[in-house]
C-alpha cells in the first residue's frame, strides 16, 4: 500500500494488484475479487469472521445495510443469506467497491448495491446493519458515521457491529447508550469471541 494509502482512502494511488482468492461466506466456497489499497486484502479479517459466526440471521427481506464494505465479505454473506433482501455495501474507497460489484456480479447476487455513502436513497430504511467499521479512521469520523447511519434503522431493526476490545470496544459501547435515545434504542453486548465485542443497537420505537 503507498504511503499515503489508507482503506478509507476514497481513490486509492497505490498500484491495484487485483487477484482472486477463494473463501468460505454463507457455508459455501466462493471465489472473490481482492486487491492492494483496501482494507483485509488477503482475506477475511478476524475481526469480520466474528461478526459473521455470531451475528443471528439477516431478515429475509427488506434493505440490509454493510457499513465500510471493503471488498465486500460481509456484504455478500447478507446478499447469499437473504435472497429475497436488497442489500447495500457502503464504502468511501472506490476500488474496494468496484472489487465488490465485480465479484457480486460473478456470484449472480443482483441484490447487491455497492455504493459511496451519498448514493444511498436518502429516505431509505434498514431492517439490518451489520459492520466491522473503521475504528483507526478516529472517534470524531467514527462518531459522526454511526450518529448518521443508525437512526436510520427501521424500527424493530437491529444493528451489529464487532469492535476489538483493545480498540475500545467497552467505551464505545457506553458512547451509543449515552447519544442514542433510551426510548427507541437499546444498546447491548451481543457476543464476546477472541477479544472481540459484537454490539447490538436495536430500533424499538
Amino acid at each position: 500500500m503507498n504511503d499515503h494509502d489508507h482503506y478509507f482512502t476514497a481513490e486509492p494511488v497505490s498500484a491495484a494488484q487485483q487477484r482472486s482468492t477463494t473463501v468460505e461466506l454463507a457455508g459455501r466456497e466462493v471465489t472473490v475479487r481482492t486487491a492492494a489499497g483496501i482494507f483485509s486484502p488477503d482475506g477475511i479479517d478476524k475481526g469480520t469472521a466474528v461478526l459473521l459466526r455470531e451475528a443471528p440471521a439477516p431478515p429475509p427481506t427488506g434493505a440490509l445495510l454493510d457499513l465500510g464494505c471493503g471488498w465486500g465479505p460481509i456484504t455478500l454473506t447478507l446478499a447469499l443469506r437473504s435472497p429475497g433482501a436488497t442489500v447495500y455495501g457502503v464504502d468511501v474507497n472506490e476500488r474496494a467497491l468496484d472489487l465488490l460489484r465485480t465479484t457480486a456480479a460473478s456470484l449472480d447476487l443482483g441484490s447487491v448495491h455497492a455504493c459511496r455513502p451519498g448514493d444511498v436513497p436518502a429516505d431509505l430504511e434498514f431492517a439490518a446493519i451489520w459492520s466491522n467499521p473503521p475504528i483507526r479512521v478516529g472517534k470524531a469520523v467514527l462518531h459522526d458515521m454511526l450518529l448518521t447511519w443508525l437512526p436510520r434503522l427501521a424500527v424493530g431493526g437491529a444493528a451489529y457491529l464487532v469492535v476489538q476490545k483493545n480498540l475500545g470496544s467497552d467505551s464505545l459501547q457506553k458512547w451509543l447508550g449515552e447519544q442514542l435515545p433510551a426510548d427507541a434504542y437499546v444498546v447491548g453486548r451481543f457476543a464476546l469471541d477472541k477479544g472481540f465485542r459484537v454490539l447490538e443497537v436495536r430500533r424499538t420505537a
